[in-house]
């Protein structure tokens, strides 16, 4: 698609220019994503009682999102990444025999972040902003295209959503709440 390497171009075309810049953000599309696993561990040290059904909710929608239905799109459909055959400025190394399409990292941070804005709407609006920031980052680095991170995050937020309805209707975790009575 044209508009996808327009956005691309324009997005990695500030890589390669500024040492801080290219650190920054290699910090974000490479170790951010730890940073917000810390901060939702660090909901159980604020407040379990509150917050231990988010903070396993999001983690397990994360988790079922990216390692199952990223997954089976990787299996169905091949796309190169945007290092493959283009000159482009690449910041990180990254095996090009892996699909791009859709954005493992953005289907886990965005679902994760779906669901922590379904129980606390401040936290939820920073996870996104961070979910945001390592994705624009994995454009800029050089390893997705625009629309892989889209596509990623449209499925992450999709699935939080449906996914947070249904941890409420069958509570699948009433039966650890009725272990720790």
């Amino acid at each position: 698609m044209i508009l996808d390497l327009y956005i691309f171009n324009f997005v990695n075309g500030f890589a390669g220019k500024w040492a801080l810049l290219d650190n920054v953000g290699i910090f974000f599309a490479v170790y951010f994503g730890y940073v917000l696993l810390v901060c939702l561990v660090v909901f159980l040290f604020i407040n379990h009682r509150k917050y231990w059904r988010m903070v396993v909710e999001s983690f397990l929608a994360a988790l079922f999102v990216r390692f199952i239905l990223v997954e089976i799109f990787y299996q169905i459909h091949f796309k190169f990444r945007p290092f493959v055959g283009n000159p482009i400025n690449l910041l990180i190394h990254y095996d090009k025999n892996q699909t791009s399409f859709p954005s493992g990292h953005a289907s886990f941070y965005f679902a994760l972040s779906t669901i922590i804005y379904g129980y606390n709407k401040k936290a939820g609006v920073l996870f996104y902003i961070g979910s945001f920031l390592i994705v624009i980052s994995r454009v800029f680095v050089g390893v997705h295209w625009p629309l892989d991170v889209l596509a990623g995050a449209i499925l992450g937020i999709v699935m939080g959503i449906v996914l947070n309805k249904v941890f409420k209707k069958i509570h699948p975790l009433k039966y650890v709440e009725a272990l720790k009575k």
